[in-house]
């Protein structure tokens, strides 16, 4: 069956190609002309369309291989009525879409120049677009009547001097605004939209406002707004600190942040301290004790807590910390480690929960927040409340899946391999069909095969960081009384250059929120699976999830940061996975190859567990057919190639925001079911006595 299944992928992909070659416009002789007329880009676009629907429609290439009419009395594949017909159709118009926006190439702008002025003075500005890539369009100002040394240059991008009269990170297809102050006082205002051109640009041109605007709403300050607090950020002698553009420095407390904490400070009393209580039972259960061999599920304990912990121990546990420990200072690997013990709860609450309200069909399980949004609402007779929470999740699980747990990974590994071998730059495409290749290699083989590798590597893995940091620590350890000093210190008596308390309790916050994904309620789709009858037991087993992840694992990342003296960045300012590597190579001298290991181990066990994620997100929307499976793994693995092969910037941000999003019906619905888990709980703890 194994080999039958990765026969169809492979010719259902042979197909896709057959397509391709018509959806590009390398071969077309109006490429000069297109340079700079998005008529004629726009008219072609739609005559490639129309071209593929009705060579797809007239196909005969639609049957995944020679043999699908014997398949299909197999019992693998059923093509032999309309509506199969009809699905596959519509999935190869979809795919070849796809293809068609991801790889199709635009000729480069050629630089554009604007001239504006007022009565004392005028300024001359070049535009250009680069090359196709995102972000890299250059703006430069230059004068004739005044020396630009005495002009002040205020941009609306935050990271930029006021003294400085190029930018050449300017976003293509994004309106960007520069006010220019003279000596004299007088000021001109420019502002002007380099055009997008390649296809890249366009799409990040067009996600990025819905991206900035769902931002608005995950970040906004609640307490900004009813006036609890100031949030400006104040230097020693109590002036406001600024960006190098002038703007005045905020921090603010995220209202998501809000809600994931909140959520587990409830959930933490209400299950009186089972992140404390349930310890020893998580560790027994997790060595095997307890477990009977006629209990229903198809992974062991330990199994779903390395599938769970694959797909949070990843990239931000290495370039995340570094981030929160320069943004908070040292203080914030205090209240990081108070909000991984918080965490500990609510993931005990939605695993139980996932174990509880799972559907076994053909010894297959489905799990997680769809199920028990769905059937633990209706039960409360808040039905119709349950399906819309459970549909808005499923889509939001499926929109992470491509992004964060995906397209990300894959676009990070490539880039921590060609930073280290400089000689494998511009190979992002061939190392992304070899990922997708041992990506799909995993994922054919169901949860079953993933918890098979997940159990090797994320042992394997978190052994060999967490060995090669306490190394680290213990070749720094004259520094331990320091270090501490400055955990202890910066956490309640911080530097006012960090924004007081209140801005390092929330970047510790926010990254262990944000790390272990406690309260977003992906892990217990994985927790689902495990044989067990006691829903209870998995949700002590996933305490230990949060407790590896952000107490344990992120911690050991700070310290090293702390103990090496770069918890306030590098001498350039570095920060995320460039600070932790520095970091490393102040002990070993090729430390940068053993972070690059671990980079790419994280992001190949994230890129499968998410895979998983995803896969029951989508068959919860569209069936558990097989049409369905292969449908979503075809088009993950898609993803994986276009993430390492190119920059798809406000999309990866808008996936990311999308797993965050996963949140907010996810904890409305524990909100609601808390009683539920309480008599789980409660039942539970009288069997153990019994015994």
């Amino acid at each position: 069956m194994f080999f039958r299944n990765l026969t169809n992928i492979f010719f259902i992909i042979k197909k896709v190609i057959f397509i391709f070659p018509h959806c590009g416009f390398a071969t077309s002789p109006e490429g000069k002309e297109l340079r700079t007329n998005p008529l004629k880009i726009a008219l072609l676009f739609i005559k490639n369309c129309v071209s593929n629907i009705k060579k797809l429609c007239a196909s005969k290439l639609l049957s995944p291989c020679p043999r699908a009419r014997w398949r299909s009395q197999s019992g693998a594949f059923k093509f032999n009525n309309e509506i199969s017909l009809f699905k596959v159709k519509y999935f190869y118009l979809v795919f070849s879409y796809c293809f068609f926006i991801s790889f199709l190439q635009a000729q480069n702008s050629e630089p554009k120049i604007l001239q504006s002025q007022n009565k004392t003075f005028s300024v001359k500005l070049i535009e250009e677009n680069v090359n196709d890539k995102i972000k890299d369009a250059s703006v430069v100002f230059c004068t004739n009547n005044c020396k630009l040394d005495s002009l002040n240059f205020k941009w609306n991008f935050k990271n930029v001097s006021l003294s400085d009269t190029t930018f050449n990170c300017v976003p293509e297809g994004l309106p960007y605004c520069v006010k220019i102050f003279s000596p004299s006082g007088d000021s001109l205002v420019v502002e002007s939209v380099i055009p997008a051109i390649s296809m890249s640009e366009k799409i990040n041109s067009t996600i990025a406002p819905l991206v900035e605007s769902i931002e608005k709403v995950f970040f906004w300050d609640p307490f900004e707004f009813i006036g609890v607090y100031d949030p400006v950020i104040y230097d020693l002698e109590g002036k406001p600190v600024l960006y190098p553009n002038g703007d005045i420095k905020k921090q603010k407390i995220p209202f998501l942040v809000v809600w994931l904490v909140i959520g587990a400070v409830f959930f933490t009393i209400r299950t009186k301290f089972i992140n404390i209580r349930g310890l020893k039972y998580s560790v027994d259960l997790l060595r095997g004790k307890g477990d009977k061999n006629n209990e229903k599920g198809e992974v062991s304990h330990f199994q779903a807590l390395t599938t769970a912990l694959s797909a949070t121990v990843g990239l931000g546990n290495i370039a995340g910390v570094a981030v929160a420990v320069t943004a908070g200072g040292a203080g914030a690997v205090f209240w990081m480690i108070v909000a991984g013990f918080l965490g500990m709860s609510s993931k005990f609450v939605e695993c139980t929960l996932g174990v509880k309200y799972r559907v076994i069909k053909n010894g297959v399980v489905s799990g997680g927040p769809m199920y028990y949004l769905k059937y633990g609402l209706a039960e409360m007779g808040w039905g119709k409340l349950g399906k819309i929470l459970a549909i808005i999740f499923a889509i939001l699980c499926i929109g992470g899946s491509f992004g964060g747990g995906n397209m990300f990974q894959a676009n990070q590994a490539y880039a921590q391999l060609s930073y280290v071998f400089p000689q494998f730059q511009g190979g992002g495409f061939v190392f992304g069909l070899i990922l997708a290749l041992l990506v799909a290699v995993v994922i054919v083989g169901g949860i079953k095969k993933i918890a098979k590798v997940t159990d090797k590597i994320v042992p394997f893995m978190c052994g060999l960081y967490v060995l090669s940091a306490l190394i680290v620590i213990g070749m720094n350890i004259g520094n331990i009384g320091v270090a501490f000093s400055k955990i202890f210190y910066g956490a309640f008596s911080p530097d006012a250059l960090k924004g007081g308390i209140i801005g390092v309790m929330i970047q510790g916050f926010q990254r262990a929120a944000f790390s272990n994904e406690a309260g977003v309620g992906s892990a217990s789709i994985a927790h689902a699976a495990v044989k067990t009858n006691e829903p209870v037991k998995e949700g002590l087993v996933a305490l230990l999830e949060p407790f590896i992840d952000t107490i344990v694992v992120c911690t050991l990342t700070a310290l090293v940061l702390i103990f090496t003296g770069l918890e306030n960045g590098g001498p350039m300012g570095e920060t995320g996975s460039k600070l932790t590597s520095m970091a490393f190579e102040s002990v070993y001298v090729h430390a940068n190859y053993i972070l690059l290991i671990a980079i790419i181990l994280f992001a190949f066990s994230t890129m499968i567990s998410w895979s998983y994620y995803g896969q029951k997100a989508w068959e919860y929307l569209f069936g558990d057919s097989k049409w369905a499976e292969y449908s979503y793994k075809i088009i993950f693995l898609v993803f994986v190639v276009l993430g390492a092969s190119s920059e798809m910037g406000a999309v990866i941000d808008f996936s990311d925001l999308m797993i965050l999003g996963m949140a907010f019906p996810n904890v409305i619905g524990l909100y609601f079911l808390l009683p539920k888990v309480s008599s789980e709980l409660k039942n539970y703890i009288l069997k153990q006595k019994s015994k």
